[in-house]
């Protein structure tokens, strides 16, 4: 196996035994492999080894990976984690499986009339800023349930759940509070009537905290493909 091969196998087990003492079952954890800032032969590495889904931040990067690796399109899945502007929309609707980093209903709309009519709906998620970070993107937790009511509402786009980047933090505990702060806001959407499935939540620094708060797609990069 090769080394990438090694540390998806690592992270994997390190999901499995965080599950394991919170009482989940592993495969309600989807893992997104981040591969921003490798190349694609680092993605194709990791496919090799059994990894089907990536996150890129920068658009026209992932679009460049998505056109060197044409030849596996059909078998992975393409998620757009990073902040996205008006202007960038377009490709995105046209070219991603996922957009994790909605926070205006602006970007939606234009995702929304952008999605060819051919494809399926654009998978999407909304950014919640849980600890006020002022250089954060994200919607506050107050304005959540009403962009994702606009959102839901929106032809070619299925929304799937919540992203949340929480800002470091000291330890465990620290972490999971954090954690749980969007899981609270995911909570009362799906309550709302608004039918959720994904938590998009946890790095991999705080792997552990985010599967103990319900996450269930943790993004990692640094510890699969190594420090950037």
């Amino acid at each position: 196996m090769t080394m990438i091969g090694d540390d998806l196998q690592q992270v994997k087990n390190r999901i499995a035994k965080a599950c394991a003492e919170h009482g989940r079952n592993p495969a309600e954890v989807r893992l997104l492999a981040v591969s921003k800032t490798f190349g694609p032969e680092a993605v194709r590495e990791a496919h090799a080894a059994g990894q089907r889904a990536f996150g890129e931040n920068y658009v026209q990067e992932g679009l460049d990976k998505i056109a060197a690796l044409s030849d596996l399109r059909a078998e992975l899945e393409w998620h757009c984690i990073g902040p996205l502007q008006s202007n960038k929309t377009r490709p995105v609707a046209e070219q991603f499986d996922w957009v994790h980093g909605i926070d205006r209903l602006k970007i939606a709309e234009r995702l929304s009339a952008q999605r060819p009519a051919h494809l399926p709906p654009l998978q999407v998620c909304l950014q919640v800023n849980v600890d006020g970070g002022a250089n954060k993107s994200g919607v506050p937790p107050e304005e959540a349930l009403p962009l994702a009511r606009a959102v839901a509402a929106l032809p070619h786009l299925r929304l799937r759940g919540l992203m949340a980047i929480p800002e470091p933090a000291p330890d465990f505990a620290a972490q999971r509070e954090l954690c749980l702060r969007a899981r609270a806001v995911y909570d009362a959407i799906r309550a709302a009537g608004i039918e959720l499935d994904t938590l998009s939540l946890g790095m991999s620094a705080d792997l552990e905290a985010a599967v103990s708060a319900g996450s269930t797609m943790v993004r990692i990069g640094t510890a699969i493909f190594g420090r950037r």
